[in-house]
């Protein structure tokens, strides 16, 4: 019955609107998630070219395919554990809008696309650190999500290579002091920004049998470490200065003022965490918080510095 049941989704999808296919490819490709890379990859490109032109756009590309056929490589191979989820179970594969098969096709296609666009407009080094972030993402972060609690940890450094990609890509030195400083803090970011997820959706991960933080400390410990690596991540992104010289003093006011209003918002978070809290607003604002940073350094560059 199930299967007759998938085959008659799966021969809907080729009758339903244009609209309909669009909308389960940009589910499946995790569009958020994938924009987001591609614009940390834009930002490292512009922050040492210090301009937008053709090669920029090109990088900005290959990194967006490459970082949708890891999103759908990642729900080829979570599909299984997708189904169990309430936050997930409505995903193309779970949901059967989508054949596997096909799903698989989707995101092998992306990153050999991805990664023949980056070779010819960036060459090798640029190829495999987004090689690197591929195979970090889905051959090492992916599976150990069901071995340890602690993969967020090993997982961050994905959000730190697409910068130092983009800074690479734009003729920067990969050992430049600058890129580091801004991978450093992505690396940290990344893990509230996984965290503060999974609190918001712990029951599905007890459902999905999956290890979480919730299992090994109490909500009082948890509260205490997120709060440390929320804290951490405003320090990081104050140590940016160090690293990268800000030109524009109302950029530099920005920058401070933003930082400023994560710290803010990870001591009130310290003080008002309970069972209510409104995970998804801490979660929103970090992001909010991460992206405002590379705009600020970004504009900063294109506004104030000939490169």
């Amino acid at each position: 019955m199930k299967t007759i049941l998938a085959r008659t989704k799966i021969a809907s999808l080729q009758t339903s609107s244009i609209k309909e296919r669009f909308a389960i490819l940009l589910n499946l490709v995790k569009i958020k998630i994938s924009l987001l890379v591609t614009f940390s990859a834009a930002a490292g490109y512009v922050l040492t070219a210090g301009q937008i032109k053709i090669g920029t756009l090109v990088v900005t590309a290959a990194v967006f395919f490459l970082a949708s056929g890891s999103c759908a490589l990642n729900q080829y191979q979570e599909r299984e554990i997708d189904e169990l989820m309430e936050r997930t179970k409505s995903r193309p594969l779970p949901s059967r809008k989508l054949d596997p098969g096909a799903a698989l096709w989707v995101a092998s296609s992306l990153i050999f696309l991805g990664s023949v666009i980056l070779f010819y407009a960036a060459g090798l080094a640029p190829l495999a650190l987004g090689l690197l972030a591929v195979l970090w993402y889905n051959g090492l972060y992916t599976p150990l999500k069901q071995k340890t609690a602690f993969a967020a940890i090993a997982g961050a450094l994905v959000g730190a290579i697409p910068p130092i990609l983009g800074w690479v890509s734009g003729r920067g030195s990969i050992l430049d002091s600058r890129i580091w400083g801004v991978a450093l803090f992505f690396f940290i970011w990344q893990v509230p920004h996984f965290w503060l997820l999974l609190l918001d959706f712990s029951r599905d991960y007890d459902k999905a049998g999956l290890p979480s933080i919730t299992k090994i400390f109490s909500t009082e410990q948890i509260k205490r470490i997120i709060f440390i690596w929320l804290l951490s991540t405003g320090i990081s992104g104050l140590c940016v200065f160090s690293f990268y010289a800000v030109h524009l003093r109302f950029v530099h006011f920005l920058l401070l003022a933003s930082t400023s209003w994560h710290i803010w918002n990870a001591f009130h978070f310290f003080r008002s965490y309970s069972e209510d809290v409104d995970l998804r607003a801490a979660f929103t604002k970090l992001n909010m918080y991460a992206v405002l940073l590379l705009f600020l350094l970004s504009s900063d560059k294109l506004l104030g510095s000939s490169g």
